[in-house]
């Protein structure tokens, strides 16, 4: 069950019992061929919140949204390193700086996070990632240059299922960004969220489109309801459906880093293990954009109870003082 698509892949989001099971062991399978038992952790930092232009209907942070969350405009570059030293000291490998709006253009801004990227990569030996938006080619070499190792942009939905999400911008600039990163010698974090209305079919849509962009690392998101936001009202997806996804991707694509991030704790719940068991090899810890996570060392519990081993940062790139990864993971 090696590269499965199509037909085959969405009758994975319909297996129930031991049908289900046994394809969660293939993808844990498919996932060690790969991994090893090795899980890749990242960690970001809501570097601009809110007064975003763009009308996305789940996000907390869009125009149309009356939630009520903190606002700011971009973080200086000491704010943004200090949280870098955070997720460092938190036990990620990667650390990724994601802005609200349209896209960070080359001024003031940009000067600002290629500051940051210069210092979190000369004092703390993360892994620098940047998620700023539909950014410009001219951008993105420049990120390059500065030493971003990777940039980060979802295609949120299936194409079929965008016109409910977003009208502000075009599906086709999704697919520029990944496709614009990726020829600036970028590698690229690519996915989306499941569970905000979408069918089977179109969960399958998006994880084939990720597929045809051949990024380094699938992002999957679940999605968690915000009040004030449009679709605020919509159920949260069930915990088994987010575990089929995971499968389904891993299926789908053998050889990627798959890679869960927000949502899981209040969708999967007490299932999260069953996350890394069916296939995912990277977790995002630490919270997210405006909704909290768990503790990160209660996800250190669970991959040591797995037998899996979290990756660190390399010896010799690591030049801040960080607790020993066995110390984080007791």
């Amino acid at each position: 069950m090696t590269g499965l698509f199509g037909r085959d892949a969405r009758e994975i989001l319909d297996l129930e019992g031991h049908a289900l099971f046994s394809a969660v062991a293939e993808a844990s399978r498919l996932r060690e061929l790969r991994h090893g038992r090795s899980v890749n952790l990242c960690w970001i930092a809501n570097a601009r919140s809110g007064a975003c232009e763009q009308d996305c209907a789940f996000c907390a942070q869009s125009a149309r949204s009356e939630a009520p969350i903190a606002k700011h405009p971009l973080l200086a570059a000491d704010e943004i390193v200090a949280a870098a030293k955070k997720a460092a000291d938190g036990g990620a490998v990667r650390f990724s700086i994601v802005t609200s709006g349209g896209a960070v253009r080359a001024g003031r801004d940009l000067a600002t996070v290629i500051a940051a990227i210069d210092r979190i990569r000369n004092e703390t030996g993360l892994d620098v990632c940047a998620s700023l938006g539909c950014v410009e080619r001219g951008v993105l070499d420049e990120l390059k240059r500065a030493g971003l190792t990777r940039y980060h942009h979802n295609l949120e939905t299936a194409e079929s299922f965008w016109p409910r999400v977003c009208t502000t911008r075009p599906y086709a600039e999704q697919r520029r960004v990944v496709r614009d990163a990726a020829e600036a010698g970028l590698e690229v974090c690519c996915g989306g969220i499941f569970g905000m209305g979408e069918s089977l079919d179109q969960r399958i849509e998006l994880l084939d489109e990720v597929r045809s962009l051949e990024v380094d690392s699938v992002a999957i998101n679940f999605f968690t309801p915000i009040a004030g936001t449009p679709f605020g009202g919509i159920a949260p997806i069930a915990a088994l459906d987010c575990v089929r996804v995971v499968v389904a991707a891993r299926m789908m694509m053998p050889r990627r880093d798959i890679r869960v991030c927000g949502g899981r704790e209040r969708n999967v719940r007490d299932l999260q293990a069953l996350l890394l068991i069916g296939g995912a090899s990277g977790l995002m810890i630490g919270g997210y954009l405006t909704t909290t996570g768990r503790p990160p060392e209660e996800d250190f519990a669970m991959i040591r109870d797995l037998g899996f081993v979290p990756d660190a940062i390399p010896e010799g790139r690591d030049t801040v003082s960080t607790p020993d990864p066995g110390a984080r993971r007791a």
